[in-house]
């Protein structure tokens, strides 16, 4: 068996603090406006013209840029006109937070159904979120740690991963883990939460020996190692082709350089094969939504490409019957 993983991305927009801002915002005022009409509270009659206002200054940070002037003052004034547009922004969107908390107390006294009003309380929370965000950045200078960003309020599960590939420095979505046979079946896959590959290796050869016990070898890229990897991997199959990151042990050396290892870790890059079908027949991007039908997506996928790959070795057979012995003696 093979392992590797890719990302499948999810379908969303690049992610900045202003435009998931600019999501929060927008899905308030519709659930509200919605609400409203349907319970005749006033307020959100002009909805439509109060999202165009703030969209409008939303328009104006997007096109606002940082001064590469030399010149000191004019640097410093750029910097304060970009101060005060962003400012603007904010102010307009603590006016409309607000009204929105003041219109949730009327669908409680409504009696609203809760989907409703918990929907109303996460997108608050976003918008809450993203405002002391951007003020932090743009107002106080602060750097916003990794852990703290949320990459889309729509599709929640979405993670940004750098896999240092050329031309594609950042990747927006899950990162999977496929397992294929000699016979290039997917055997297994995983879909990965905030993991990274050496967390996942001993995972996924436990999955596929729970189906297939006569596994005889499993090879992986360098980014599977760690040493409890090796350890445990060791005891599962007979053969476990995993290179070393890093310097190397003369034992380790010699482990790398016995025939099969290098014959298995020539053969590893077939497995590329299999995550080029996927991506190429519609895995590439995600159009469902939430994790569960994130993992539904790529199970379906896999389960397509087996079946694919299935038809192709009964067309092969047919064609070989086709052609009749004397033409495959020859």
């Amino acid at each position: 068996m093979r392992a590797d993983s890719f990302v499948v991305e999810t379908d969303v927009h690049y992610p900045t603090d202003l435009n998931l801002l600019w999501d929060a915002l927008r899905k308030l005022i519709e659930i509200l406006a919605g609400l409203c009409a349907e319970l005749g509270i006033a307020g959100w009659r002009q909805s439509a013209y109060q999202l165009r206002q703030l969209k409008k200054l939303y328009r104006q940070v997007q096109r606002l840029k940082h001064s590469t002037s030399q010149d000191p003052d004019k640097r410093t004034a750029k910097q304060e006109e970009v101060r005060a547009v962003h400012r603007a922004y904010l102010e307009s969107a603590e006016a409309l937070l607000a009204r929105v908390r003041e219109t949730r107390v009327h669908l409680v006294v409504c009696q609203v159904p809760a989907p409703f009003l918990e929907e109303i309380d996460l997108y608050l929370g976003d918008a809450e979120r993203q405002i002391g965000q951007i003020r932090r950045r743009v107002l106080l200078g602060q750097t916003i740690p990794h852990a703290e960003k949320l990459f889309s309020i729509f599709q929640r599960h979405t993670e940004w991963i750098s896999k240092g590939k050329a031309g594609v420095p950042v990747e927006l979505g899950l990162r999977v883990a496929v397992v294929e046979d000699q016979h290039r079946f997917i055997l297994t896959h995983q879909v990965m939460e905030q993991t990274t590959d050496d967390q996942v290796a001993v995972a996924l050869i436990e999955q596929a020996q729970a189906r297939f016990p006569t596994i005889a070898s499993a090879s992986f890229d360098k980014g599977f190692h760690s040493p409890a990897n090796q350890t445990a991997l060791a005891t599962l199959i007979p053969q476990v082709v995993m290179p070393k990151k890093g310097k190397r042990s003369e034992a380790q050396r010699e482990r790398e350089a016995a025939p099969d290892f290098i014959r298995l870790r020539r053969q590893h890059s077939a497995v590329e094969s299999a995550i080029n079908a996927l991506e190429v027949h519609g895995l590439d991007r995600c159009l469902d939504h939430g994790l569960a039908g994130f993992k539904r997506y790529v199970a379906l996928a896999v389960v397509a490409r087996n079946i694919q790959r299935l038809g192709a070795l009964l067309r092969q057979q047919e064609a070989e019957r086709a052609r009749g012995p004397y033409r495959r003696a020859a």
